[in-house]
């Protein structure tokens, strides 16, 4: 696989809002295949430490070869949240911390992980793949209620419950383009969007349970900040922007009580060179704050 095929997005926004410098600590809750990291290690240089973060184990073995034999790089193969928990409990502090959101080019690009419902490959969508929860689960075993609730809170379909109740009466599936073609059969929603993506944005999110990690994480994320330490997090659907644009105006602001000054007024967005040669930075959002 070739690993290099994976752009990622907002680079130069990030690394100019964070701000990395000589000897800054970096934590990358999201680490994927490097290269938000390599772009601030080239910053903090040898002096500074970098602890990279990820629960796909192939994005771990990635960042070992990226990172070999450099000082200062410690690679840790967990969620964030778990992660981040852990390092809390340590006492670390960062000047830098980096959550990515999205889903690495990588996954949608190999079937073999059922991320996308554009080609054949078995209902997977795990991040961990070792964990037993797997989208094939939910579509072959959950009730009309509670398939239509994932679908209705995650993937914010209109139609949830009629959704639902067609990808039931087509079971079992066993492949991607098995459930992708019978969710087609219902035709585009108002906003002319494939129904396929919005299902499958669903069901991923409730595999890897990412919305509510998120909720629990970006306070731990607080506490691991410096003083004057920046934080950035980039989202890539509505979900994830509200909880982060919340915690981040709930915490900062011109208030006596703010522990954090925003870095931006509003999200940073791609420009529209980048979504030219990266289409997948068109839904990204980036806010970014600093601890005071």
């Amino acid at each position: 696989m070739n690993h290099q095929k994976h752009v990622p997005v907002l680079l130069a926004e990030v690394v100019e809002l964070l701000n990395p410098v000589q000897g800054d600590s970096y934590l990358d809750m999201t680490a994927g295949y490097g290269g938000h990291a390599r772009a601030i290690k080239d910053r903090t240089g040898n002096s500074g430490s970098m602890t990279l973060i990820d629960r796909d184990i192939e994005a771990i073995a990635s960042l070992g070869q990226t990172f070999a034999g450099e000082p200062g790089v410690r690679l840790l193969h967990s969620d964030f949240l778990a992660a981040s928990l852990k390092l809390a409990e340590a006492g670390r502090r960062f000047d830098v911390i980096l959550a990515d959101l999205g889903v690495s080019s990588q996954h949608f690009n190999n079937p073999a992980r059922g991320f996308s419902h554009k080609n054949s490959g078995p209902l997977d969508m795990r991040m961990d793949t070792s964990q037993t929860l797997s989208a094939a689960h939910l579509v072959n075993e959950a009730t009309e209620a509670d398939l239509a609730g994932i679908l209705k809170k995650y993937g914010e379909l209109p139609n949830a419950r009629l959704t639902a109740r067609h990808i039931i009466a087509g079971r079992p599936y066993a492949t991607t383009l098995q459930l992708s073609n019978r969710i087609t059969q219902l035709g585009k929603n108002k906003k002319r969007i494939n129904p396929s993506t919005l299902v499958f944005q669903a069901l991923r999110i409730a595999v890897n349970d990412e919305l509510q990690m998120l909720e629990k994480a970006l306070p731990i994320w607080h506490g691991l900040l410096k003083s004057k330490g920046r934080i950035g997090v980039i989202s890539f659907h509505s979900l994830e922007d509200r909880i982060v644009k919340k915690f981040f105006t709930d915490n900062g602001g011109n208030r006596y009580d703010a522990t954090l000054r925003l870095l931006s007024k509003k999200p940073v967005v791609a420009s529209a060179d980048e979504i030219v040669f990266n289409p997948r930075a068109r839904s990204a959002k980036f806010r970014s704050a600093q601890r005071k």
